[in-house]
């Protein structure tokens, strides 16, 4: 993820699809250097299980697994996410 940011140096959008499970994933692809993710998989298992509602709770779940991942950060909003949150 970060060459392929790298190589595009911002003229188009970089855009992570598979492997987000975690709103913890979402926050590593965006420090790694992706504009946003896809989270294909997931919802379709929400909407197996619970039909919408089950979009909608994958959809809850992701995002506040994601807000608590950046409030452990330290980072207000999401324009703050740097490659520096990782582990090295």
């Amino acid at each position: 993820m970060p060459g392929v940011a790298k190589a595009v140096d911002g003229r188009i959008a970089v855009l992570l699809d598979g492997g987000i499970r975690r709103g913890t994933d979402v926050l590593k692809a965006l420090a790694l250097g992706a504009s946003a993710v896809l989270i294909g998989r997931p919802y379709v298992w929400g909407l197996a299980v619970g039909g919408a509602g089950g979009v909608t709770e994958v959809v809850r779940i992701l995002r506040d697994e994601f807000r608590a991942a950046m409030a452990l950060c330290g980072l207000p909003d999401v324009s703050r996410i740097t490659p520096d949150v990782l582990w090295p």
